[in-house]
């Protein structure tokens, strides 16, 4: 019988899906609903050895011998420390060895309990993965074994460590099976001599509803060959603004539009059988939710480092590879009828109309977007200004920057001031009032690049607070949440010698616009603020996603 704790079920049956047959086990207490549950199960070859010291040097000494993973599970407290030397030599001797301590919950940490000291970490600097499992987070524990058992083997063998909190009771063993759980594959590459080739591509030809999104790139990739037309017909295609690719009429660019109009049935009916992602950050919320909420059989995410990301909950395999050489490998191997999924995609992506928009900061950055030239490289800071850009086409070869690897509200317009230092073209940034006063310091530099470009939209607000769902707080509370102020930047931007621009309504925004958006930088640096009224922002945003 196995132990009844959920986290330690998902984790032996992760081990024993990985075939990590080998563990050495230790004497302990706190430890018993691990050990008991590996003994309890015949796949398994324990090894039990009463000093800790010694039974990592022998499940070393036994991944010597097979060449494959091998755990050894050890109590809380001094135990895992005297495993601290078989660690050390598991790393410069590249041995996939995998620890396994069991541990006190963290809150007792510190407070004098026996057999406590912090065990987080503890082998950090000696080992290639080091995780702390969730006694309440099913998810994570899955996310995390399977990274630590694929760090033992990935890019040269070695040690990882998985330190698993325990709380009281631990001594129920009454569970008769072990859960049904993911497991995460990673593969190096993709070729013919590459055993999980054929099989990569019996998955991907089975399925019949291909879905690719691709999160953030900071290089321009050309998706318009021979071989990615191709592509194209087989998948339908998720990117954003960020993904910089170069795919007119191919890509769904909104999908959040879309999302928004349909009912769980529709987006049941469009989750995808196989999803392949590749690249950074993801804008959308929806097509997170989607995605999590739909999962489809396999998601397949393609990386140079084969890092493990699992953002939409549904990762099953890793593929260690750059991501257009995995285009080109797979193009020549799709067989069979070209299924109708990307179809049905372009035919919801037709059936949305954009509504005709009041003067809003929406409507301006699609009046905006609507003349940027082709070819310039276009910054987008975070919150409203990266969601209303991608709400409209881009201009073809439009090099998309934004910091979304953490998406703060900092230094957007200093990292688009870098950008236009060193490059002759215009660089445009749209940018929200609460993210320019932030970082508008960066305007000091001396001299200012001429070709910098700022859109700064001002509503006097943080506004895209004001749409979070069933958000309702006092004047006060609401005006500390949203940022609320009455600056503008017109003294600022006149005494660091831009040439400004202030906009209120339609017609002093076409009068703006041209000389704004010429692609000759005549009057150097220029800075076009346009003042709108948050509560018609939010209406005109509900407006187009007919909420």
């Amino acid at each position: 019988m196995y132990s009844t704790k959920p986290h330690i079920l998902e984790l032996v049956a992760l081990l024993k899906a990985h075939q990590i047959s080998q563990i050495v086990v230790c004497p302990g207490s706190r430890n018993i609903p691990i050990v008991g549950s590996i003994i309890a199960d015949k796949y398994f070859a324990s090894h039990q050895v009463t000093d800790e010291r010694s039974a990592a040097f022998v499940a070393l000494g036994l991944a010597l011998k097979t060449g494959r993973t091998t755990a050894v599970v050890c109590t809380s407290g001094s135990a895992v420390l005297n495993m601290h030397p078989a660690v050390a030599e598991a790393y410069y001797q590249k041995v996939p060895l995998l620890v396994i301590s069991a541990d006190r919950p963290e809150g007792w940490i510190g407070q004098q309990d026996g057999q406590t000291l912090p065990q987080k970490g503890v082998f950090q600097s000696l080992s290639k993965c080091s995780v702390q499992l969730d006694e309440h987070d099913i998810w994570l524990t899955n996310r995390l074994v399977n990274e630590a058992i694929l760090a033992t083997t990935h890019q040269g063998k070695g040690p990882a460590h998985i330190n698993v909190p325990i709380s009281e009771p631990f001594f129920d063993m009454t569970a008769d099976r072990l859960p049904k759980v993911r497991v995460i594959h990673r593969y190096h590459g993709m070729n013919e001599y590459n055993e999980p080739y054929t099989h990569l591509i019996e998955e991907l030809n089975k399925a019949q509803k291909r879905l690719v999104v691709v999160g953030q790139m900071n290089s321009i990739y050309d998706y318009q060959s021979t071989v990615n037309k191709l592509i194209h017909k087989h998948f339908a295609w998720v990117q954003e603004h960020i993904g910089n690719g170069t795919i007119p009429g191919k890509s769904i660019r909104n999908i959040d539009i879309l999302l928004a109009q349909m009912n769980d049935e529709e987006k049941h009916k469009l989750s995808p059988d196989l999803l392949i992602t590749w690249g950074g950050c993801v804008i959308s919320k929806r097509t997170k939710q989607w995605l999590r909420s739909f999962p489809p059989k396999a998601h397949w995410h393609i990386s140079a480092d084969g890092a493990l990301i699992d953002t939409f909950q549904c990762a099953t395999t890793l593929i260690q590879m750059d991501p257009m050489e995995f285009v080109e490998r797979i193009a020549p191997r799709l067989a069979g009828k070209v299924p109708t999924y990307p179809q049905e995609w372009i035919k919801v992506r037709q059936s949305y109309t954009m509504p005709a928009l009041d003067y809003s900061a929406p409507m301006v950055v699609g009046e905006f977007m609507r003349v940027l030239p082709e070819g310039h490289p276009l910054h987008l800071a975070n919150s409203n200004s990266i969601r209303y850009a991608q709400l409209y086409d881009l201009p073809k070869y439009t090099e998309v920057y934004a910091n979304r690897g953490v998406n703060g509200i900092e230094g957007s317009l200093s990292t688009a001031l870098g950008f236009a230092a060193l490059d002759e073209r215009p660089v445009y940034l749209i940018i929200g009032d609460l993210s320019f006063f932030y970082d508008m310091t960066a305007l000091n530099i001396s001299p200012l690049p001429k070709n910098l470009r700022i859109l700064l939209l001002n509503n006097h607000e943080g506004q895209i607070f004001r749409g979070l769902p069933g958000l309702h707080l006092p004047d006060k509370a609401r005006e500390a949440v949203q940022g609320t102020h009455n600056i503008d930047a017109r003294s600022w931007a006149m005494a660091r010698g831009l040439h400004y621009f202030g906009v209120q309504d339609t017609e002093s925004l076409h009068f703006a616009l041209p000389e704004f958006t010429a692609p000759e930088a005549q009057k150097g640096a220029m800075l076009m603020e346009v003042f709108t009224d948050a509560s018609v922002d939010q209406a005109q945003l509900d407006k187009i996603f007919k909420k």
